[in-house]
């Protein structure tokens, strides 16, 4: 089934808004860890040839996005809180999610991504795709494949974290950095 991007955002729009409204409780928080199945211990080691191959795309994702340094300029472009600062001890911190529900369809945009991401002292620290699946090919980053699922969004997606505003030591791609912290 193949769903065109009006009814995909009809869809789509309300389950993230739904997401983002369950997220500011403290009730039931989220295991994003579990959501990344390929963080584990043989994951978390530096992958520098992924990070090599994708370091023009990497660096052209950065410029793009770094009117985003301003919370301003981010809220201005649909950008919106969309989740607490992220942390699960002994991976590390994804930060603050805030997601532009418009951008959540199933095409990858490499300069247009569809969340930013904010350390506890408002600095924009990565991006993250969320790609609706609706049968095409598994997207990737230079050749970097996206994790499938990986987000609370309510459909089948893609997903892919990519830290362009803060060196992690783990990878360009890994979702959780060790060096980030919500505390």
């Amino acid at each position: 089934m193949r769903l065109h991007p009006p009814v995909l955002r009809a869809v789509v729009a309300p389950a993230l808004m739904l997401v983002a409204a369950c997220g500011t409780e403290a009730s039931a928080p989220v295991d994003h860890a579990s959501m990344h199945p390929s963080m584990h211990a043989a994951a978390a080691v530096p992958a520098a040839a992924a990070n090599a191959a994708a370091a023009g795309l990497a660096k052209r994702v950065a410029s793009a996005t770094a009117r985003f340094h301003s919370q301003v300029q981010a809220t201005k472009a649909g950008y919106v809180v969309s989740s607490p600062c992220v942390a699960v001890p002994g991976l590390g911190g994804m930060g603050f999610h805030w997601v532009n529900n418009a951008l959540v369809d199933p095409v990858f945009d490499p300069v247009n991504p569809e969340a930013v991401l904010y350390d506890t002292n408002g600095k924009l620290v990565a991006v993250e795709y969320i790609v609706i699946d609706v049968g095409q090919p598994r997207p990737s980053f230079d050749g970097h494949l996206f994790d499938i699922g990986g987000t609370p969004v309510p459909v089948p997606h893609y997903s892919l974290h990519a830290w362009v505003h803060m060196d992690n030591p783990n990878g360009l791609f890994t979702p959780f950095n060790p060096d980030l912290s919500c505390s």
